[in-house]
């Protein structure tokens, strides 16, 4: 079920695709991975349409053949199919102005960020994203949850650190911004974050951009008119 989804400025006949779940498990809330490029789409003003496939086409060979760990997003754009949303957003900030600064140093750094978010901030709060969802009937989840939060702690006390009174990571807002907020928002709810004021005021400046809003309110659109349809 393809969805065209409109985006101010307009800037090409041919939008880009977008996979995403259908009637995805996070109900609107844009907790899925398609929202973060969803956001970057919206920062750009990149109009794009969205590619709604059911969980069991995943592992299809036909998806597979587009992303060959059967996972969304699959993003398709000038003939370019790429997977992996820090690929994705990369892509998007490199090709539309709005996500990377014009300074090459800066740029640099904001890119750093990125790849920061992925590999080092997001894995431990997946770990503990397996323990509530995955694990929890084991008999060793109890114990472990509180090692995985510390671990998630320390990342959180660093980038704290790092981030300071600041309203960004490095002056203006930036794809390394998107990418870490969007990472940070999985906590939200914990009462892990809210132990790191500067990150929650951070989480919530960016949820507060235009951006974010109207790609919230996008996929909040979406996942009600699945629900009507089935």
């Amino acid at each position: 079920m393809r969805i065209a989804v409109a985006v101010r400025d307009f800037k090409s006949h041919m939008p880009p695709t977008l996979t995403g779940f259908c009637n995805s498990p996070d109900e609107g809330k844009g907790m899925a991975r398609d929202f973060r490029v969803r956001w970057a789409l919206q920062e750009v003003g990149l109009p794009y349409v969205m590619d709604f496939v059911p969980m069991a086409e995943l592992k299809k060979p036909a998806y597979l053949a587009r992303h060959p760990f059967g996972k969304i997003p699959v993003y398709e754009e000038d003939g370019m199919v790429l997977f992996e949303t820090g690929a994705i957003v990369l892509c998007i900030a490199a090709r539309h102005a709005g996500l990377l600064p014009a300074d090459e140093k800066r740029r640099m750094q904001a890119i750093v960020w990125m790849f920061a978010a992925l590999s080092t901030v997001e894995p431990p709060i997946l770990e503990r994203e397996a323990i509530l969802y995955l694990e929890q009937d084991k008999p060793w989840s109890e114990q472990r949850m509180p090692l995985v939060e510390d671990r998630v702690r320390d990342r959180l006390r660093q980038l704290a650190a790092r981030l300071g009174a600041a309203d960004w990571l490095d002056g203006d807002f930036t794809c390394g911004d998107l990418m870490t907020i969007d990472v940070l928002r999985r906590l939200e709810g914990s009462g892990v974050i809210e132990e790191f004021p500067n990150l929650a005021a951070w989480i919530a400046r960016g949820e507060t951009r235009p951006a974010f809003q109207r790609a919230l309110e996008a996929q909040r659109a979406d996942w009600a008119r699945q629900q009507g349809e089935r």
